[in-house]
Protein backbone atom coordinates (compact mmCIF):
# COMPACT_ATOMS: atom_id res chain seq x y z
CA UNK A 1 0.00 0.00 0.00
CA UNK A 2 1.23 3.38 -1.24
CA UNK A 3 1.96 6.53 0.86
CA UNK A 4 0.25 9.88 -0.03
CA UNK A 5 1.08 13.31 0.55
CA UNK A 6 -1.46 15.85 1.64
CA UNK A 7 -1.59 19.82 2.12
CA UNK A 8 -3.76 21.40 3.95
CA UNK A 9 -5.07 24.73 1.99
CA UNK A 10 -6.17 26.33 5.58
CA UNK A 11 -3.51 25.48 8.05
CA UNK A 12 -0.88 24.97 5.04
CA UNK A 13 0.45 21.58 7.09
CA UNK A 14 1.82 18.42 5.37
CA UNK A 15 0.87 15.01 6.11
CA UNK A 16 1.44 11.65 4.72
CA UNK A 17 -1.35 8.77 4.92
CA UNK A 18 -0.82 5.40 4.63
CA UNK A 19 -3.74 4.21 2.61
CA UNK A 20 -4.78 1.89 -0.47
CA UNK A 21 -4.42 2.54 -4.01
CA UNK A 22 -8.50 1.68 -4.14
CA UNK A 23 -9.52 4.04 -1.33
CA UNK A 24 -10.78 7.29 -1.96
CA UNK A 25 -9.03 10.46 -1.26
CA UNK A 26 -8.90 12.58 1.48
CA UNK A 27 -11.10 15.81 1.69
CA UNK A 28 -10.36 17.33 5.08
CA UNK A 29 -7.62 18.19 7.28
CA UNK A 30 -6.97 16.10 10.10
CA UNK A 31 -6.39 17.76 12.30
CA UNK A 32 -9.28 18.57 15.08
CA UNK A 33 -8.30 22.64 15.10
CA UNK A 34 -8.68 23.11 11.13
CA UNK A 35 -10.87 20.64 9.38
CA UNK A 36 -9.88 22.62 5.89
CA UNK A 37 -9.73 21.28 2.52
CA UNK A 38 -6.89 18.98 1.67
CA UNK A 39 -5.06 18.26 -1.96
CA UNK A 40 -3.28 15.37 -2.74
CA UNK A 41 0.37 16.25 -3.68
CA UNK A 42 2.20 14.17 -7.10
CA UNK A 43 4.87 12.22 -4.83
CA UNK A 44 8.17 11.01 -6.45
CA UNK A 45 7.63 7.60 -5.07
CA UNK A 46 9.71 5.13 -2.61
CA UNK A 47 13.30 4.01 -3.90
CA UNK A 48 13.24 0.47 -4.30
CA UNK A 49 15.54 -1.72 -2.04
CA UNK A 50 16.48 -4.43 -3.08
CA UNK A 51 18.03 -7.01 0.13
CA UNK A 52 19.76 -10.39 -0.28
CA UNK A 53 22.50 -11.53 -2.71
CA UNK A 54 22.81 -11.08 -6.48
CA UNK A 55 21.68 -7.37 -6.57
CA UNK A 56 23.77 -4.60 -7.63
CA UNK A 57 26.65 -6.88 -7.47
CA UNK A 58 28.78 -5.24 -10.05
CA UNK A 59 27.58 -1.85 -8.10
CA UNK A 60 29.44 -2.26 -5.01
CA UNK A 61 33.32 -4.10 -6.33
CA UNK A 62 36.07 -4.10 -4.19
CA UNK A 63 39.00 -1.79 -4.29
CA UNK A 64 40.94 -4.87 -5.43
CA UNK A 65 38.77 -5.69 -8.40
CA UNK A 66 38.85 -2.00 -9.12
CA UNK A 67 42.39 -1.87 -9.13
CA UNK A 68 42.55 -4.72 -11.77
CA UNK A 69 39.77 -3.74 -13.83
CA UNK A 70 42.08 -0.07 -14.26
CA UNK A 71 45.12 -2.07 -15.15
CA UNK A 72 43.58 -4.15 -17.56
CA UNK A 73 41.90 -0.89 -19.64
CA UNK A 74 45.23 0.68 -19.18
CA UNK A 75 46.84 -2.42 -20.75
CA UNK A 76 44.41 -2.27 -23.36
CA UNK A 77 44.92 1.08 -23.86
CA UNK A 78 49.15 0.74 -24.45
CA UNK A 79 48.21 -1.76 -26.76
CA UNK A 80 45.97 0.78 -28.86
CA UNK A 81 48.72 2.88 -28.99
CA UNK A 82 51.44 0.69 -30.00
CA UNK A 83 49.26 -0.96 -32.91
CA UNK A 84 48.86 3.02 -33.92
CA UNK A 85 52.22 3.84 -33.64
CA UNK A 86 53.40 0.86 -35.63
CA UNK A 87 51.10 1.62 -38.28
CA UNK A 88 51.88 5.16 -39.05
CA UNK A 89 55.90 3.77 -39.03
CA UNK A 90 55.16 1.69 -41.62
CA UNK A 91 53.38 4.04 -43.97
CA UNK A 92 56.49 6.78 -43.53
CA UNK A 93 59.17 4.24 -44.34
CA UNK A 94 56.49 3.01 -47.89
CA UNK A 95 56.78 6.35 -48.48
CA UNK A 96 60.59 6.64 -48.16
CA UNK A 97 61.31 3.83 -50.54
CA UNK A 98 59.23 4.56 -53.15
CA UNK A 99 60.41 6.27 -55.39
CA UNK A 100 58.75 9.02 -58.15
CA UNK A 101 58.91 7.89 -61.52
CA UNK A 102 59.52 10.17 -64.27
CA UNK A 103 56.74 9.99 -66.94
CA UNK A 104 57.79 9.14 -70.42
CA UNK A 105 58.58 11.96 -72.67
CA UNK A 106 56.04 12.76 -75.07
CA UNK A 107 56.58 12.13 -79.11
CA UNK A 108 55.88 14.80 -81.46
CA UNK A 109 53.32 13.48 -84.26
CA UNK A 110 54.84 14.37 -87.83
CA UNK A 111 52.22 16.44 -90.21
CA UNK A 112 52.27 15.23 -93.47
Amino acid sequence: MPTYDYLCACCGETFEVFQSIKAARLKKCPDENCGGKVERLMGTGAGIIFKGGGFYETDYRSENYKSGEKQAADAVKKATEKKTESKESKGSKDTKKADPKKPAAKKKAKKS
